[in-house]
């Protein structure tokens, strides 16, 4: 994380990367294909971290709007945590996989919302169609918020709240554990 904090992911090489954790390149090569691949992950756990939040809320009684809410500014507190490494994949063409990653990320996520909701709440329309949707859609608005510096966090939360659709909200069960 330190070194994708200071350059794009796509100029971090492997040997640089197993030097700084202290492995041998094969250690690292024996788990990861890239470091791009290793920068997902971790990022991919922090944000599967959030949603481990919100199943809790949920079962705490946190209302559906309230959950909404919530795990937006969960995913927001995530991308601060990792400004650096966000901010810098988005000016780097090659770097572009963190971005993607994100996207994927919001589509599983989606994917596995519809799958839990009370099905007549949801649009009849392909829900592969409708999670690329909302991830593209989410994933824009984190970028709008990176790339302005008079955008705040909770100018994304808001935006990203008053544009979900109707049937979001309503729509959340927690997973089942």
């Amino acid at each position: 994380m330190e070194l994708a904090s200071e350059r794009p992911v796509s100029q971090i090489s492997v040997a640089e990367l197993a030097d700084r954790a202290g492995v041998t390149r094969a250690t690292f090569y024996n788990r990861y294909s890239t470091p791009l691949e290793l920068l997902i992950q971790v990022l991919d756990a922090d944000l599967d971290r959030g949603h481990r939040l919100e199943d809790e809320r949920a079962r705490h009684g946190h209302s559906a709007g309230d959950l909404l809410r919530l795990t937006t500014a969960e995913v927001g507190d995530h991308v601060e945590r990792f400004r650096a490494v966000y901010r810098l994949s988005l000016d780097d063409p090659a770097a572009s996989g963190v971005y993607e990653a994100l996207v994927r990320h919001f589509s599983a996520y989606a994917l596995a919302f519809m799958a839990r909701a009370d099905r007549s709440a949801l649009p009849d329309a392909n829900p592969q169609v409708i999670a690329q949707f909302m991830a593209h859609g989410f994933a824009g608005a984190i970028k709008a918020w990176l790339n302005d510096p008079s955008v705040t966090k909770d100018d994304m939360v808001d935006a990203a709240v008053a544009c979900a659709p109707a049937w979001w909200a309503p729509g959340y069960l927690p997973r089942s554990s």
